[in-house]
């Protein structure tokens, strides 16, 4: 039977999308954002948060701060969910909440300049405007629907986070380093790029190691595969050990701080710095590259931890610890299950036939761009040069704009995992209007280059 035959490639092309995104992904991307999360719900007073984003602020204050604090975070679509999570739990209200979830992934200060570098000023700009518009659309209409639902949420977290007090400047500095720690490991500059010592390790082996982990998960940027280097399969196993080290220090957290507690947070700041620094295999050594990411990491994670033991009270230690750690617990086994569905449905989806339906500006054709954004998930800033390809390839600019807009918001993994937060009705309510909007995002931008080419 031919199942039986491509079953075993699928099941080994899911684990590889799932190795790759570990590696890549989970460490310097998302488990800040889980500490930012649990950060804000046990350290931040909600007042802090409905400030801007509350449900009863004036639109023109939340809907415009929601999509200003989305702007400066350059985080994929699964790193921008725990914050949201954060957010929503302490108190904002639901519009709000989906303007920054959707508007913070689809257009970033970083995906647009990258956009406009890459696909021209014209689509980096359809791009931030129509993002803008249809983000706080959504966010409008999101509230409008589940307006009962907001307004017993927003009860809840009243009695939830009644007599917090005021924001300590230790509370807020934690917080802002943790924002420091997760702009240090996700932006592309040179000032972190470069690097400054190298350090040669005597350790033969690690290149054929490699050669044959880049066997078994190929690097495939047309279909999105990363890779898997020695290092990646180092990280995973170091967040294997970080995950059971919590189990025993922070599952338990009050209970009483323990060696595990900090036998973990020890192991996590290596692991950080160690997914920070750059590796190259040779035939005889490994070369450590210190770069300005590896310090920059170190630097952030040494000041979160003196904070964390001599600024904060047991109880805020305790407090946010356990969040954190609550974040992990209900998010990362949903982003593996839809990260591994993703890897197999990337070999059942063959991008030709994207193009194929995406080469006029049609319903249709804007739709299959939503779809490849839905099924194809692509990482932050990948999915630029992969809408270049299919520029290429001839796929017309209007679905490309679809593709763009849905790929960062509507991937398998990100829907699953919101549906948790939030529960499944409004989750597919979401989905819904994103699909919508970015089609017709495509059709107008579509429109707007046909006539513009008529016009010349």
């Amino acid at each position: 039977m031919a199942w039986m035959v491509a079953l075993p490639h699928l099941l080994l092309s899911g684990v590889g999308n799932l190795a790759s995104y570990l590696a890549a992904h989970v460490l310097l991307c998302l488990l800040p954002a889980f500490f930012i999360a649990g950060a804000m719900t046990a350290l931040i007073p909600k007042p802090v948060i409905t400030r801007f984003l509350g449900r009863n602020r004036p639109r023109y204050v939340s809907y415009p701060a929601a999509a200003l604090a989305g702007s400066v975070l350059a985080v994929c679509s699964c790193t921008i969910v725990p914050l949201f999570a954060g957010i929503y739990k302490k108190g904002a209200g639901l519009g709000p909440a989906m303007t920054f979830l959707f508007f913070a992934p689809a257009a970033n200060v970083l995906a647009l300049i990258y956009t406009g570098g890459i696909l021209g000023p014209e689509l980096a700009i359809a791009r931030l405007v129509l993002s803008l518009l249809f983000g706080i659309s959504i966010g409008m209409l999101m509230a409008a629907i589940f307006w009962r639902d907001d307004q017993a949420h927003d009860e809840q977290t009243d009695q939830l986070f009644a007599g917090q007090g005021h924001l300590q400047p230790a509370a807020l500095a934690f917080l802002l380093l943790l924002i420091a720690l997760l702009l240090c490991g996700t932006l592309k500059v040179d000032l972190l790029t470069t690097s400054y010592w190298t350090v040669s390790i005597p350790w033969g082996g690690v290149d054929q190691l490699q050669n044959q982990l880049a066997h078994l998960v190929p690097f495939d940027p047309r279909r999105g595969g990363e890779g898997l280097s020695a290092q990646g399969a180092l990280l995973i196993g170091l967040l294997g050990l970080v995950g059971l080290a919590s189990r025993q220090g922070i599952e338990t957290i009050f209970e009483g701080w323990n060696r595990w507690t900090t036998g973990s947070l020890v192991l996590l700041g290596l692991t950080l710095v160690m997914a920070a620094v750059g590796v190259q295999p040779q035939a005889h050594n490994v070369e450590l590259l210190i770069n300005g990411r590896a310090i920059g990491v170190l630097t952030a994670f040494l000041l979160l931890a003196w904070l964390l033991k001599y600024r904060l009270s047991a109880e805020q230690q305790c407090n946010f610890l356990w969040e954190s750690w609550k974040f992990v617990k209900q998010i990362l086994p949903l982003l593996i299950i839809g990260v591994f569905l993703v890897g197999i449905l990337r070999e059942l989806i063959k991008p030709e036939w994207i193009e194929a339906l995406a080469g006029h500006n049609t319903l249709q054709g804007n739709l299959a761009g939503v779809a490849f954004g839905v099924f194809m998930y692509f990482p932050t800033l990948v999915e630029v040069p992969i809408a270049q390809m299919f520029l290429s390839l001839g796929m017309h600019p209007g679905p490309l704009l679809a593709y763009l807009m849905a790929d960062p918001e509507l991937s398998l993994q990100s829907i699953l995992i919101t549906a948790a937060i939030i529960g499944h009705l409004k989750t597919w309510t979401y989905v819904a209007w994103v699909a919508l909007f970015s089609t017709l995002a495509g059709l107008l931008y579509g429109f707007w280059i046909d006539g513009a080419l008529w016009l010349g």
